[in-house]
């Protein structure tokens, strides 16, 4: 199981575990009430998912909270009834097959999201994972992401584009699906005339009004290769693509976007340079990429500190462990006068954070040396070069800004860099490039 943050238990940790604590793993009805008092607090403290994790003595439980997860303790799974059974129930997967991962969804009408539900066969037991997806209540358009007005400015004119793939980039939890939902909710309802917007997607997050929303299934053959052959028979003007995943289902966005359709596909690359690389090294022709691509989005989601945090004292602060590295932090180690440091409080659950910024980069395929670069398969250090003269800010330089105006931390970035990435700034602080140690 992966080592949960560690950080003072907060109001939620307690009062929960009390509460779990409190119900009788005798009782006939423990699992039903275990499941839903658990999801209803975790749901209220806006937590994205939650861990069951059978042990040799119980059930270990965390959630992650802002992209961190977090302990919640070790409970009984139930005598007469079993948790994760229960939650099997209620995501309608098959309680006698223990033997095989399932995935289901939670139908949660009237509480404003659903739950996606993973089982996963493991020693001592079926582990299993619950992720918050959104609702139909819930829409969220391009506004609301907090997206830097100028790369808002240029998605929206990206999105009225007739033709053409714009891939959402990110690691894993960065919300490249809330980012592709967003623009499809501004085609469908900000186009002045309709479009027939349809998607691939394994799986369906959420659904979307005005979107023809289709369920991959590869185990019976119906795999992004055929949904896409299949989709151009269907007389769509934009197709969203759930996620790129090979080769195959690389050429046909690409090829898509070649005929006339608007394409927009997630995919996980590090950077928005790295993205054009990666798709290199999948043996996709320069000329597709050069010709079919619009705009690489990279973006990146870091814990935004709360308002308990308080001021970084002569540039070092003694209750936050810095990075070792001599240069893995350089761009934030410049003095400040508003670096601030987690200290924690009931409403933060004592993380000393509360709720995520986005921080994006933005790489337009437009520019005439970035294309010849595309062509030649230069690497991603030389496509990030030619970019950032374009006017392209790095991710790495808007995080480094992040902790210099004390909105973020030097570990904070650090944990979702990771120890093997440099931060270099120029200069005068303006920008950075990335690159490996």
């Amino acid at each position: 199981m992966a080592a949960a943050f560690e950080s003072p238990p907060g109001e939620l940790t307690v009062m929960l575990a009390n509460d779990l604590r409190a119900l009788d793993p005798r009782d006939a009805s423990y699992a039903s009430r275990f499941v839903e008092r658990l999801l209803a607090a975790v749901e209220s403290a806006a937590a994205s998912d939650v861990h069951l994790h059978p042990t040799a003595n119980g059930l270990a439980v965390s959630w992650r909270l802002d992209g961190v997860l977090q302990a919640g303790g070790e409970f009984p799974a139930g005598t007469t009834t079993d948790v994760v059974a229960r939650l099997k129930v209620l995501a309608e997967l098959l309680t006698y097959r223990v033997d095989v991962p399932q995935e289901g969804r939670i139908r949660r009408p009237g509480r404003g999201a659903d739950w996606r539900v993973s089982t996963f066969p493991k020693l001592h037991g079926e582990r299993a994972v619950e992720r918050l997806v959104e609702s139909a209540g819930g829409p969220r358009r391009l506004a609301e992401l907090g997206l830097p007005p100028n790369i808002a400015a240029s998605l929206h004119g990206l999105l009225t584009e007739t033709a053409g793939a714009l891939l959402i980039t990110g690691p894993a939890g960065s919300g490249k699906t809330t980012t592709a939902y967003a623009c499809l909710r501004e085609i469908v309802s900000g186009a002045r005339v309709p479009r027939c917007a349809i998607s691939l997607e394994d799986p369906i997050e959420a659904p979307l009004d005005g979107v023809v929303q289709s369920q991959l299934h590869p185990a019976a053959g119906f795999d992004l290769a055929l949904g896409l052959r299949s989709v151009l028979r269907q007389d769509p003007e934009v197709i969203l693509i759930g996620e790129i995943r090979d080769r195959a289902g690389a050429e046909g966005v690409f090829n898509a976007a070649l005929t006339g359709h608007l394409v927009i596909a997630t995919f996980h690359a590090a950077s928005a340079a790295g993205a054009i690389s990666r798709l290199a090294e999948m043996d996709i022709e320069p000329y597709l990429l050069r010709s079919g691509l619009l705009a690489v989005l990279n973006q990146r989601l870091l814990r935004r500190l709360c308002e308990c945090a308080a001021p970084v004292l002569d540039g070092v602060s003694r209750h936050e462990e810095l990075p070792t590295d001599s240069g893995a932090m350089a761009a934030a180690e410049a003095p400040t006068v508003r670096a601030r440091h987690p200290v924690g409080c009931g409403p933060c659950q004592q993380t000393g954070y509360r709720g995520r910024m986005l921080l994006a980069e933005l790489l337009l395929a437009s520019p005439t040396d970035l294309g010849r670069a595309i062509l030649s398969r230069e690497d991603a250090a030389r496509l990030e070069e030619l970019a950032c003269a374009a006017g392209l800010v790095p991710i790495a330089a808007q995080a480094a800004a992040a902790v210099r105006h004390g909105l973020t931390t030097h570990a904070e970035v650090l944990r979702t860099h990771g120890r093997g990435r440099q931060l270099l700034a120029t200069p005068n602080g303006g920008s950075a490039h990335e690159r490996r140690t």
